[in-house]
């Protein structure tokens, strides 16, 4: 019976996350299967990758076959090295302590790898959140600036108004002032002009007499 390592779809649509599946080769691609192997999620990041080495090192042993992902996947959790290891062994080339050895360091550099690679996506996200906490200062601060800055406006439109009135109520006044001091000066003129007239009509009386 063909055998072959392949991904199994699960999740929720536009979602998914997969098993790590030995199958055999005429199953449909969702349906039966001989081992689950691991969980493959490409949701997070980075992806999350859980694989059962051994298990997937013993099948690679029977003869099975991986699909690209999955031998993808394999590659990077280091199941086809330690296959490739155990070829060794088998032949002679290696001994059990050099293959956990040379698997053993393999397994540290990378973890060491994965590790860094979190330790800077870390860094990236707070630095995108510092970047996005700046910005958002900057806009309330300018959101303030312009609120001073109409108050100010308003302000300067109101000192104008007042103003304005107060020397409309100056003018008026004046205005006011000058009207009175006319009125007052016109009986005046009108006393003198009745006390110029008898003295008119005597010089005329005179004149008749002669």
């Amino acid at each position: 019976m063909p055998v072959k390592i392949r991904l199994q779809r699960h999740g929720k649509k536009g979602k998914p996350f997969y098993w790590i599946v030995a199958a055999d080769a005429r199953s449909k691609r969702d349906g039966k299967f001989l081992e689950k192997l691991g969980i493959y999620n490409p949701n997070t990041n980075p992806a999350t990758i859980d694989l059962d080495v051994d298990g997937a090192v013993k099948w690679l042993g029977n003869g099975a076959q991986p699909s690209d992902t999955a031998k993808r996947l394999l590659s990077y959790k280091g199941a086809l090295l330690k296959h490739h290891l155990l070829g060794g062994l088998r032949k002679g080339a290696l001994t059990e302590e050099q293959v956990e050895e040379k698997f053993n360091a393999w397994v540290a550099e990378k973890d060491a790898a994965v590790a860094a690679k979190i330790s800077g996506l870390t860094q990236e996200q707070e630095a995108e959140k510092a970047k996005a906490l700046a910005a958002e200062k900057a806009v309330n601060e300018k959101r303030v600036a312009d609120a001073q800055a109409l108050e100010a406006e308003a302000a300067a439109e109101v000192a104008a108004a007042e103003a304005a009135e107060v020397a409309a109520a100056e003018v008026a006044a004046t205005d006011a002032a000058a009207e009175e001091a006319a009125a007052e000066e016109a009986p005046a003129t009108e006393e003198v002009v009745a006390e110029e007239a008898p003295a008119t009509e005597e010089a005329g009386e005179e004149t008749k007499e002669a």
